[in-house]
């Protein structure tokens, strides 16, 4: 039995000096950060990450339901002036609330969607924009770009000039917007921009050798179904996935401020798992860019000290 696991940021939050001690003798590497969870577990498991239709799966795993047309993500982000570049800040749902994502994209649907040439809509913190006329997107999910210019991941002008034209279109609309003059009026960021990415249809639904799936992330359970693989949710701790699966399994466990003793207790019991083999191996990767490739045998690398890997920031 195998298992890859998505884990919060691991870096300085074990306090569990033999826990230290047996990541360190493990094979460990940085992984780019932002992490792509997808690419990551993808990459664990063998298997290619999709490069289109990206927000459709991710529709899929919101809703259920294959989405039957051309979808592309349209997230709210603020764009934040600097003298020499734009940085781009996520607003995630802990930054915009739904009634404030519902008056932005009713107001662009009645603004740019009323001939009917493009829909706006929005799942929980997500956007979409559906259109009749598949558009060039940008292929980075939003999550990867926080606090960076996304001057380098927009598409070439020259393949995607209907696509900026709708954005700067977006903007406009963006900038008259009662609520973000009200978020402004409070302090808070204004919703200046939507990241247009992942454009593309629903791949056909078809089989790939993936274990179950416990995740809440939209976009992996919109792949798993997408591959007729068992999508649940998070269960709550990686003993109850351990019960459930015999064969093996992906798990995200969800990030909680601050819960250091939650995260310690969970990787004692992938530890214990695989010192009873009960797991034949597993592979852990963090937010903050560690990935961990685990085995029964790595105990006996007893002349590994602990990894200046697991201290600090990411490199």
């Amino acid at each position: 039995m195998a298992a890859v696991v998505l884990l919060p940021p691991l870096r300085g939050r074990l306090g569990d000096h033999k826990l230290l001690r047996w990541l360190s003798q493990s094979q460990l590497e940085q992984v780019p950060v932002p992490v792509d969870p997808l690419a990551q577990v993808l990459g664990a498991l063998g298997l290619e990450r999709p490069v289109e239709g990206l927000a459709a799966l991710r529709m899929w795993g919101q809703t259920g339901d294959r989405p039957g047309t051309w979808v592309a993500a349209a997230d709210p982000v603020y764009m934040e002036p600097q003298l020499d570049r734009l940085l781009l800040h996520v607003l995630g749902p802990g930054d915009v609330s739904r009634p404030e994502m519902r008056r932005l994209f009713d107001g662009l649907q009645e603004t740019l969607g009323a001939d009917g040439a493009f829909g706006f809509a929005r799942l929980g913190g997500c956007g979409y924009i559906r259109s009749g006329r598949p558009m060039v997107t940008a292929r980075v999910p939003t999550v990867l770009l926080d606090r960076q210019s996304p001057e380098g991941s927009l598409p070439p002008a020259a393949a995607a000039a209907d696509t900026l034209k709708l954005i700067s279109e977006i903007e406009m609309t963006l900038h008259e917007q009662p609520v973000n003059m009200e978020r402004q009026a409070r302090g808070q960021p204004p919703v200046n921009s939507l990241w247009i990415w992942g454009g593309g249809y629903a791949p056909a639904q078809h089989a790939a050798p993936v274990p179950p799936l416990y995740a809440d992330d939209p976009l992996l359970r919109g792949y798993w179904v997408s591959v007729s693989g068992t999508a649940q949710a998070w269960p709550g701790t990686i003993g109850a996935c351990l019960d459930a699966t015999p064969g093996g399994f992906v798990a995200e466990i969800p990030s909680e401020p601050d819960d250091g003793a939650a995260l310690n207790g969970e990787l004692l019991v992938l530890r214990d798992a695989l010192r009873s083999g009960r797991l034949r191996h597993a592979v852990v990767i963090s937010a903050d860019g560690l990935r961990a490739t685990l085995r029964r045998s790595d105990r006996y690398r007893v002349w590994r000290r602990t990894s200046a890997m697991l201290d600090g920031a990411p490199a």
